[in-house]
């Protein structure tokens, strides 16, 4: 796509700091980083988002994603690891072309959740559930 970011970066076109490339994936350094280490994984044919792309790349990206999680945890000492994809707008999506955040966590590191967890309305709760029942 021509006016999109990643694909200009996935063609060479724009700079990047790469960690990671194969035919149909690439991993960058996020250049906004959340953390110290935080990556973009994405995949090199365009997809606005999760309800556009292609199953074989999608999976290829959860593949690259758990690879990169490892690598923070063994290599750059990361207490654990956020994974974060959004889609839309409306839930924080800022570039339009599917990509996986890996985010190192460190303790103390002061990213918070977006939402305060508490309980809901258990009759709501099973009502909504049967809107994601698999026919």
């Amino acid at each position: 796509m021509a006016d999109c970011l990643f694909c200009k970066i996935s063609e060479g076109s724009l700079p990047s700091t790469q960690v990671f490339e194969d035919e149909h994936t690439i991993a960058i350094m996020d250049i906004n980083p959340a953390t110290r280490g935080h990556v973009l994984v994405i995949p090199r044919r365009h997809a606005r988002d999760i309800h556009d792309i292609d199953a074989d790349d999608l999976a290829r990206c959860a593949g690259v994603a758990r690879e990169l999680a490892g690598r923070a945890v063994r290599r750059l000492a990361a207490d654990g690891v956020t994974i974060m994809q959004s889609n839309g707008a409306a839930a924080w999506q800022t570039i339009f072309h599917y990509h996986v955040h890996v985010i190192p966590r460190y303790r103390g590191d002061r990213l918070v959740l977006p939402w305060e967890p508490c309980q809901g309305d258990m009759a709501e709760i099973v009502e909504i559930s049967k809107a994601y029942f698999l026919d």
